[in-house]
């Protein structure tokens, strides 16, 4: 059995791994257990009562937290010459098409999000074996394949998120850091349990959200009560 650290045990000292505690309460204490020398990001899990093997049942989506994720998105835009300027306007980092398609038939990959607009999918499909690993392919369903690029653009930097349910019906995603204030990242918190529970399959059976869970970087996870976010 591995040896717990002093910080990890001061950490499991001060709340019960057991018990559920509501989302304010697990905001407070997750704060209170985070040790690291860096703004740690605070985590979410929630566990869905689905199938993901199943189409309909699959769980995906994208919600703008009203507090964002405390760190700073780099957006890359492929598109067209016309739509440069808009992208540039709204604060993408990357603009451009073909030389950034070569950068990363290349290997390159530092950025989080990609935004584009239909008429260049074709060329962007292609660098499926990159992106989709990574997550990183524009998809319609979460709005980085669109017209309208200078909105995509302002709300993933504004704090949009997109997520996806994986093949163990877990939602794993970043709903801020350690330095937000406790009620910040309990209204993130509410905020994409809201969004999930509106995206509820209608084949799903059962317990829908089975369990949720909060944690930082390298902090335990603490069980959150799924019905304190049920405002």
């Amino acid at each position: 059995m591995a040896r717990l650290t002093k910080n990890k045990k001061e950490a499991l000292s001060k709340f019960d791994v057991e018990s559920l505690y509501s989302i304010d309460e697990a905001a407070k204490i997750v704060k209170d257990i985070t040790y690291t020398k860096f703004d740690a990001s605070v985590d979410l899990s929630v566990r869905l009562g689905v199938d993901p093997r199943k189409a309909n049942q699959m769980v995906r989506g994208t919600v703008a937290l009203p507090n964002g994720v405390g760190k700073d998105v780099k957006v890359l835009v492929l598109c067209t010459p016309d739509k440069e300027a808009e992208a540039k306007e709204a604060g993408a980092d990357y603009v451009g098409l073909d030389e950034y398609i070569e950068k990363i038939k290349g290997g390159w990959t530092d950025i989080d999000v990609i935004i584009t607009m239909p008429s260049v999918m074709g060329k962007v499909g292609a660098l499926g074996r990159v992106l989709g690993p990574r997550s990183l392919m524009p998809n319609p369903k979460s709005g980085t394949v669109t017209m309208d690029i200078g909105k995509a653009v302002t709300e993933v930097k504004a704090g949009k998120i997109d997520f996806k349910v994986d093949k163990f019906g877990i939602i794993h995603t970043t709903v801020g850091r350690a330095s937000f204030e406790a009620n910040k990242i309990a209204e993130n918190v509410i905020e994409l349990i809201q969004t999930i529970v509106k995206l509820k399959p209608t084949s799903a059976k059962g317990t829908y959200v089975q369990s949720v869970c909060l944690s930082s970087t390298m902090s335990p996870g603490i069980k959150v009560e799924p019905k304190s976010m049920m405002v």
